[in-house]
């Protein structure tokens, strides 16, 4: 297991937990895990494992009931509501399976927002190696409407690595694609890991999105129950199927 101190994002211990007595409900019951830097790494499991709430709990979009969250060497329980904002604003990018664009701005101003919003300078030689890396070069004045699903995912993936964050989480983030788009996200996400050092974690119960992780982490009852690294589709088929998803 990767130290916390080298991961870019881990959690000791958490416990999310709903309700309480004879209506309790465990979304996640002592999950301790890290996440590598420069590293790909698929969460899955069956609906109501807990992996979208994992992820959430990483994320700081929701808190723990117990346990801790650390993304790179900050706790996220020590922050207070503005320090978590700036923490996910400069640290975390998102990429969501409804893309989340804003429909008055271009593919461009979408890409730098959360530039803009954190009043942080544009890194033009990053921006046009993630522009030209997602082949969107000829579209960044076009506004969402104007683009496919797939052109759509690849302006989001970009927003997601325009600010250099030290971890990507994607949520079923070709769910919305036909697969040759979502080959085509998943082909430049491995790539953004691979050659440009980027870190992601992706929820998925996709296989095949899967098999383009380094590893996968497989939850069931909010416990992580098996792990695999450098997977096959048929591999984490196999693991899903044993789990009864």
């Amino acid at each position: 297991m990767t130290s916390l101190s080298t991961a870019a994002a881990g959690a000791i211990d958490a416990f999310k937990i709903y309700g309480k007595d004879d209506s309790e409900v465990r979304a996640l019951d002592g999950v301790t895990v890290t996440f590598a830097s420069g590293k790909f790494t698929a969460i899955m499991g069956p609906s109501g494992s807990g992996k979208s709430t994992l992820m959430h709990c990483l994320a700081g979009l929701d808190s723990l009931t117990s346990g801790s969250i650390t993304i790179g060497d900050t706790n996220l329980a020590t922050l207070n509501d503005k320090e978590l904002t700036l923490t996910r604003r400069s640290n975390v990018g998102f990429i969501f399976q409804a893309y989340n664009l804003i429909p008055t701005l271009t593919a461009l101003e979408n890409i730098t927002l959360p530039l803009d919003l954190g009043g942080t300078p544009v890194d033009q030689q990053w921006l046009d190696t993630v522009v030209d890396a997602v082949g969107l070069r000829s579209r960044l004045n076009h506004r969402p409407s104007e683009l496919s699903g797939g052109q759509q995912q690849r302006v989001a993936v970009a927003r997601a690595l325009a600010s250099k964050p030290r971890i990507i989480f994607a949520d079923e983030p070709t769910g919305n694609l036909d697969s040759r788009m979502g080959t085509e996200i998943l082909t430049f996400m491995r790539h953004a890991v691979t050659d440009l050092g980027q870190t992601i974690v992706m929820v998925t119960h996709d296989p095949v999105a899967a098999s383009y992780a380094d590893r996968v982490i497989f939850l069931a009852d909010g416990k992580i129950v098996d792990e695999l690294d450098n997977p096959t589709a048929d591999q984490v088929l196999d693991r899903m199927k044993r789990l009864g998803s």
